[in-house]
């Protein structure tokens, strides 16, 4: 039996590292995936192991590659971004992976924004809201002024999808879709690196820019092969959406976070927008993408647990409830607030915020889930709506977790009367936005 080229796809994952082999069709017909441990930097915070991950890469490619049924002529990468792997003059790293979550120290913080800022102009001239070390190209400016020592060593510094190619490789690039994952590197309005980056000395650190469907030749034994250079995955995930779709379109992708992603506004960002966690993307070949973010899926979970606790029913309970269009009605006819939020601040927003949330006012769970969801939505739908203006977008796909949460969807159908409403869930689309640069 003729063995079937397919697409080999690494996709890290903070918790999950996933492996996935990808017919000519984009179907997948092999895959596997682990979780690694973390390992303490040097000041004892947990960070992921490189170690570890480069050792599990290169054992599970090499099991595939070994497979008699398959021939992998293409391989590619996606990861999760703000992440650097600074590598000295030997290709070896000479840093931990930092976490993207450490405490960014508030003193190195206060100088850098007195000299590149102040903070909102910063930010804006970035499309990066101020997030600390998620603003990964000042973990650069960090190291430089906190840790000289290893700042020294660096040679090069790539991020994160750009290392794993690297390591198969040997090539060391920079791409659009990294660069442009609020790391507060890039000046969007001159489509180039920000003034700071070359006052600091950073750019010689950084490897040339490459089109993100760039890929290098390989061999890996004896087998030769196109290795890709890696994808941010955010941005690997809408591609499959801009394969599919005729029509301009936005993305409401929802899980933990809720990114609201429309790729065809790059409007420039307001300061009102910046404070409401609104950011730009870059796209794969550079051009910006409006995005904006609502801790949404988190909120719903601790709210669904204080629900299921305090009416005394099951976890799953709330996911046996149908959308009750007169509850819906009636619910939408008094304009106070009765949730208090744990997370999400609709003030932000200009929005009227509950003092705290009085569960007895409840007859039960469905009337109670239905007023939870439907105040949700409202600050969705006002987020959702500062990556729709300037634009005229006549569908919005909504994927991940709440995809398949009818209430929620039916009550956004509501709300948004000019627009097509399509549920989809690409399980896998993040490998398959990586899998589909490669052609």
């Amino acid at each position: 039996m003729e063995a079937i080229a397919v697409t080999a796809i690494f996709d890290i994952g903070k918790t999950n590292k996933k492996f996935f082999l990808f017919d000519q069709n984009l179907h997948p017909v092999f895959q596997t995936n682990q979780t690694l441990a973390t390992i303490p930097d040097e000041d004892g915070e947990p960070c992921e192991s490189l170690g570890a991950l480069t050792q599990w890469m290169k054992a599970t490619l090499d099991e595939a590659m070994a497979m008699s049924q398959f021939r992998i002529p293409r391989l590619n990468f996606t990861s999760y971004g703000a992440s650097f792997v600074h590598i000295g003059a030997d290709g070896r790293p000479v840093a931990p992976l930092y976490n993207y979550l450490k405490k960014y120290p508030e003193d190195i913080l206060g100088q850098f924004y007195a000299q590149y800022g102040p903070v909102e102009k910063f930010s804006q001239q970035t499309s990066s809201p101020a997030l600390g070390m998620l603003n990964s190209g000042l973990q650069l400016y960090w190291l430089k002024y906190a840790k000289p020592a290893i700042f020294q060593k660096i040679h090069q510094s790539l991020h994160l999808p750009q290392y794993l190619s690297f390591l198969f490789t040997g090539k060391a690039v920079s791409e659009y879709t990294s660069i442009g994952c609020h790391t507060g590197l890039w000046d969007f309005g001159k489509a180039d690196y920000h003034a700071w980056v070359y006052r600091e000395g950073i750019a010689p650190l950084l490897p040339p820019i490459v089109p993100t469907q760039t890929s290098f030749e390989g061999k890996i034994g004896d087998q030769s092969l196109e290795i890709g250079v890696g994808i941010h995955d955010s941005s690997a995930a809408l591609l499959p959406y801009l394969e599919s779709s005729p029509e301009p379109f936005a993305l409401l992708s929802t899980g933990t976070w809720s990114i609201s992603i429309n790729p065809f506004n790059a409007q420039p960002l307001t300061t009102e927008e910046l404070r409401q966690d609104c950011l730009h993307f870059l796209s794969r070949d550079g051009r910006p993408i409006k995005i904006s973010r609502l801790f949404v899926g988190e909120e719903h979970r601790v709210q669904a647990e204080l629900l299921q606790t305090h009416f005394g029913v099951s976890q799953e309970a709330y996911k046996q409830l149908a959308f009750d269009p007169s509850l819906f009605e009636k619910l939408k006819s008094n304009r106070s607030k009765r949730f208090k939020f744990e997370f999400l601040n609709p003030a932000v927003f200009g929005a009227e915020a509950a003092l705290e949330t009085d569960k007895n006012n409840f007859q039960n769970l469905a009337e109670a889930y239905h007023c939870l969801i439907h105040e949700l939505t409202e600050l969705q739908i006002i987020s959702l709506s500062l990556v729709l203006n300037e634009t005229t977008i006549n569908k919005l796909y909504i994927d991940g977790g709440f995809s398949t949460n009818p209430i929620f969807v039916e009550m956004l159908r509501s709300k948004l009367p000019g627009i097509a409403i399509e549920t989809r869930d690409y399980a896998l689309g993040t490998a398959m936005g990586a899998a589909m640069v490669m052609g």
